[in-house]
C-alpha cells in the first residue's frame, strides 16, 4: 500500500483532514521522504521517521514516532487528548499549523542530539 492508497481509502471527513495535514507536513518537512510506518503514512528525514498519521472512526492521530516528545510539550498541547506516543485530535479539524512545526521541531532536536 501506498500513502496515496491509504488516503483514497479513507472516508470523509477523515480524508480531507488527513489530507490537510499532509500538505501541512510537506510545507514544514520540504526535505523528507513520504512513506509508510507501521501501516500508516509517514515522513521520514535521514532515514528516521519524523511524524505520522492515521485516520479512525472516532478520531485522528498524529504520531511523532517518539516516546517523549510529547511529554516535553504538555503545555502546548491545549485540549488535545494524548498518550505518551500518539495526539488524537478530532475528525475534521487538521492541527494548527504552528502545532505541527512545533511537533516537527522537537522531533528533529530529539533526532539530532
Amino acid at each position: 500500500m501506498t500513502v496515496d492508497e491509504y488516503l483514497a481509502g479513507a472516508p470523509e471527513p477523515q480524508r480531507s483532514t488527513m489530507t490537510s495535514l499532509r500538505a501541512t507536513l510537506r510545507k514544514v518537512l520540504p526535505d523528507a521522504t513520504e512513506g509508510l510506518s507501521y501501516g500508516v503514512p509517514a515522513f521520514f528525514f535521514a532515514g528516521k521517521p519524523v511524524a505520522g498519521y492515521a485516520y479512525f472512526a472516532k478520531h485522528c492521530s498524529y504520531f511523532p514516532h517518539s516516546g517523549s516528545v510529547l511529554s516535553t510539550m504538555e503545555a502546548d498541547l491545549g485540549g488535545y487528548s494524548w498518550a505518551k506516543g500518539t495526539l488524537r485530535f478530532p475528525i475534521g479539524e487538521p492541527l494548527p499549523q504552528l502545532l505541527v512545526e512545533a511537533l516537527v521541531a522537537a522531533r528533529l532536536a530529539e533526532l539530532e542530539a
